[in-house]
């Protein structure tokens, strides 16, 4: 499963998941609703696609795909190879439509995620040693800390790595201050 930022105001101008459904039909076939919302798919070598919208607005997507000998054979058969690049090819620009963001971007953007994730991280860490070294910090100050550790590690749990790197910073200017 993987989740793709999505520009400010796609999800809404496409009509959130129904009009994601809605796109999906010009990409894929066998397109149908999800259970969640959003649209169940198949194309060439894509065997199964699901994708809708999440409550963050962010696109959730989980792609399987043809291997080992049902893949050998359909790259050996007539058209086989083109099909194959038409499902990559296909796949790209639904993503570029359904993101508002190109494969580059898109890619800047997961970078950009997984760095606020790693900070967050740190922030924990490094919060953890301070409070483990430190006899100044009162019972008060150590209890919000906890809770706020506990708030960082949730909204990692969600994914939220903007958020939980906030709550991180909090952490830290409450220890160190």
């Amino acid at each position: 499963m993987e989740r793709f930022e999505v520009r400010r105001g796609v999800a809404k101008s496409l009509g959130g998941n129904a009009g994601l459904e809605k796109l999906a039909t010009k990409y894929f076939e066998q397109v149908s609703a999800g259970i969640d919302g959003g649209f169940n798919a198949s194309f060439g070598i894509l065997t199964n696609i699901t994708a809708n919208y999440s409550d963050d607005g962010k696109l959730v997507v989980d792609v399987k795909q043809m291997k080992g000998q049902e893949l050998q054979s359909l790259l050996h058969s007539d058209d086989g190879r083109e099909k194959a690049m038409a499902s990559r090819t296909r796949w790209s620009s639904f993503l570029d439509a359904a993101t508002g963001y190109d494969a580059k971007k898109r890619g800047d953007k997961a970078k950009e995620a997984a760095k606020k994730v790693s900070k967050a991280k740190g922030n924990i860490r490094q919060a953890q040693k301070f409070m483990s070294m430190s006899s100044s910090l009162d019972e008060q100050t150590l209890e919000q800390a906890a809770d706020l550790i506990m708030q960082v590690e949730k909204k990692l749990e969600e994914g939220n790595g903007t958020r939980a790197l906030s709550l991180s910073k909090q952490l830290n200017k409450l220890i160190e201050g």
